[in-house]
């Protein structure tokens, strides 16, 4: 049986994606529009990003359909992100998925966003077979979530950590925002940090707090990001900054800090999954260069392989989407058509 055509969307925050995938990781078109109105705000505003979306899916679905060189009579299967996300945003892209299924006759996949980030670096042909990746570590690592997964074997993915507060790519835009660098920050604290060296202990490791609520997980496992930001924002209150090459050096130090806390809890993940060959990074922060050096050096050292999406998917694609709905995960049809978006889906 030859290997599903899937066309997939993603419109969980301000991407507006559509993408052609054969079976689970041949890549045949993928648009992603990235919104801009939202800079001059700091951060992405509801109405906005689901405006944008409702105005652009259409052209960029028939772009995709266009640049994979296939007809719509190829389509096999329509899927798309479900949650978790913006519900706004989450809205528009799930519902046109329902009607195009509907409008074309074929099957509807409903896809968890975050999970989609941990098949993203099975798109890079490079990459070996998912099937011989397991047990694994994933992180899914981005403006909107930061968590720990063991996969332990085909369809199974359990949570061993989540930040408590704000996910790491936020943690980084409000430090940007902090020091007046705008938005999105983690790219520029990224470039500008390049080339310092990181000074040790200025800001705390995002240890997670006794009696913080984890939900049951390792508290050991989870992160906590409010208090790294609290600190800049007394020292820049304190010490302000004087000139470029203090800002950047400040900058440094912080994401030291914010990569810092990652890598510890991706080996503590390691070591909570016995047997573990590979450990598996996606989302928008996970193309941090100081990140993935870090998690490069961790990975040599525990004798692991290190799997990290192509840059022009980590950031919100729909052909992540697409893969992990060919790769036969999600919710399948007919059920999907009942189904409604949901903000807080959770992996599993």
């Amino acid at each position: 049986m030859s290997a599903p055509v899937v066309l997939g969307i993603e419109t969980s925050c301000d991407e507006t994606a559509a993408a052609v995938v054969r079976g689970a990781r041949e890549v045949l078109s993928s648009v992603v529009h990235t919104q801009a109105q939202h800079r001059p705000f700091g951060g992405v505003v509801p109405e906005i990003a689901s405006r944008c979306h409702v105005r652009l899916l259409p052209g960029i679905v028939e772009e995709a359909v266009r640049q994979s060189g296939l007809g719509w009579d190829a389509i096999d299967l329509v899927a798309a992100t479900r949650g978790p996300g913006l519900a706004s945003s989450l809205l528009v892209g799930w519902s046109f998925a329902k009607g195009l299924a509907m409008r074309l006759g074929k099957p509807l996949r409903a896809v968890n966003h975050t999970e989609a980030h941990l098949h993203s670096v099975f798109l890079d042909p490079a990459a070996p077979d998912p099937a011989d990746c397991f047990p694994r570590v994933g992180l899914a690592v981005s403006g909107g979530h930061t968590n720990l997964y063991r996969l332990p074997g085909p369809g199974r993915v359990e949570l061993l950590g989540r930040t408590v507060d704000d996910a790491a790519g936020e943690a980084l835009d409000k430090a940007a925002k902090l020091l007046g660098l705008g938005y999105p920050g983690g790219p520029v604290i990224d470039r500008i940090s390049r080339g310092r060296t990181p000074r040790a202990g200025l800001f705390p490791e995002g240890r997670v707090r006794e009696g913080t609520e984890t939900g049951g997980l390792r508290a050991d496992l989870c992160l906590s990001f409010s208090g790294l930001k609290t600190s800049l924002l007394h020292r820049v209150a304190a010490e302000p900054p004087q000139g470029d090459d203090e800002v950047a050096q400040l900058a440094c130090d912080y994401q030291e800090a914010v990569v810092d806390a990652l890598v510890r809890r991706c080996g503590r993940a390691l070591d909570a999954t016995p047997g573990a060959v590979a450990l598996a990074v996606g989302g928008g922060v996970s193309l941090n260069s100081r990140l993935r050096t870090a998690l490069a050096d961790l990975c040599a050292r525990r004798g692991v392989r290190l799997l990290l999406a192509l840059p022009k998917h980590c950031g919100d694609n729909a052909a992540m989407v697409a893969g992990l709905a060919g790769l036969g995960r999600g919710v399948p049809s007919p059920a999907a058509f009942d189904l409604e978006i949901d903000p807080s889906w959770a992996v599993g």
